[in-house]
């Protein structure tokens, strides 16, 4: 029996590294091909007495990703959920593959929370909640959000059969990842949310947040939303009749939420802690500060709020919670003193 091929794209990074660890110590490893698209030539060679198939370019060399997916059973996308010619090009290939095959393959794409925002800027919370088993309410959103032009370009394609859509949308990701591939230089270890508020507000030695922080989103732990990957591709394969696609193909990755209230006072007191801070009451930042420190983009002030139903129903058991996020504030603001470096490796 032939060898499915699995395509990773962002394999290396915070979460598609935890991920690729997952599917490495999977006990059906034997039956797959692993292919990951690697833009670092030092990191593909560290991939390699892995088992892993790593093949040198990125998204942005949609050839090579048309090529690659019409050679693939699975597309695992964990890089970039807004490169909407990425996403073409692998489903151009795709496409090829059916042709050839006969078989509709997977493509799995992360997207994210964000796609539910709104502009509060930290003034105030929704009280709409998204539910992933809800195609129709999930319809309403405007094609303008962030992310919807690529999650409806792959729920469009899927329509058409030639392709199995899976629309994976992690909300607030948090935790230092440690293992094997971390130690090995190939995967980064830090998220990118609230290590966006610590360093902001390490630099202005205060915690800070958008307008009041009263905006609420989801949260879920790396693990835990890796785990979330594995699970729907088990799902897919032993044809769980819970792991739908397409229009009914959203996956909410949360497991409790916060307000950035609580992040900002979170920071605040650990701040204090060290010796940094001014007070352990978190402060507005100013639009000077939102203008240095993001870009002008008030978007830590949007509210984003759901429930992962859909996910829990193909098995996904997430076990960290709003406790766990709000206790990994402090080695998180510790470890910031020397993320910059690391990242930059």
């Amino acid at each position: 029996m032939a060898k499915s091929n699995i395509l990773l794209t962002g394999a290396t990074g915070y979460l598609g590294g935890s991920v690729l660890i997952r599917l490495l110590n999977h006990p059906d490893i034997a039956s797959v091909n692993i292919t990951a698209l690697v833009r670092s030539p030092e990191k593909a060679e560290k991939l390699k007495p892995l088992g892993v198939n790593a093949v040198l370019g990125s998204h942005s060399d949609l050839a090579l990703l048309e090529k690659l997916a019409s050679e693939s059973d699975v597309v695992i996308a964990m890089a970039d959920a807004d490169n909407i010619d990425a996403a073409r090009a692998i489903l151009k290939g795709l496409k090829k593959r059916f042709e050839v095959t006969g078989q509709s393959p997977i493509y799995i794409h992360t997207s994210g929370t964000g796609v539910l925002a709104d502009n509060a800027a930290g003034d105030h919370a929704y009280d709409i909640i998204y539910d992933d088993t809800n195609a129709d309410q999930i319809e309403t959103l405007a094609p303008t959000q962030i992310h919807r032009n690529v999650d409806l370009e792959l729920v469009n394609a899927d329509k058409e059969g030639y392709v199995r859509t899976f629309i994976i949308l992690p909300s607030t990701v948090y935790g230092i990842v440690t293992g094997k591939l971390v130690d090995l230089g190939i995967q980064h270890p830090y998220s990118l949310q609230v290590p966006a508020v610590i360093d902001a507000s390490v630099r202005r030695g205060q915690g800070g947040m958008v307008g009041a922080g009263k905006n609420l989103w989801p949260n879920v732990h790396i693990d835990d939303i890796a785990d979330l990957y594995v699970t729907l591709l088990n799902a897919i394969h032993t044809k769980n009749p819970a792991a739908t696609h397409g229009r009914e193909g959203y996956y909410f990755g949360e497991n409790g939420e916060h307000s950035m209230y609580q992040i900002g006072a979170a920071v605040a007191q650990a701040l204090v802690d060290i010796g940094k801070g001014k007070s352990a009451e978190p402060t507005s930042f100013t639009q000077d500060e939102i203008n240095l420190y993001f870009g002008g983009s008030p978007f830590l002030g949007v509210n984003s709020r759901c429930k992962g139903n859909r996910s829990r129903a193909i098995g996904w058991n997430p076990v960290k919670t709003t406790a766990d996020l709000l206790a990994s504030i402090k080695p998180d603001l510790e470890a910031s003193f020397h993320r910059k470096s690391v990242l930059a490796g």
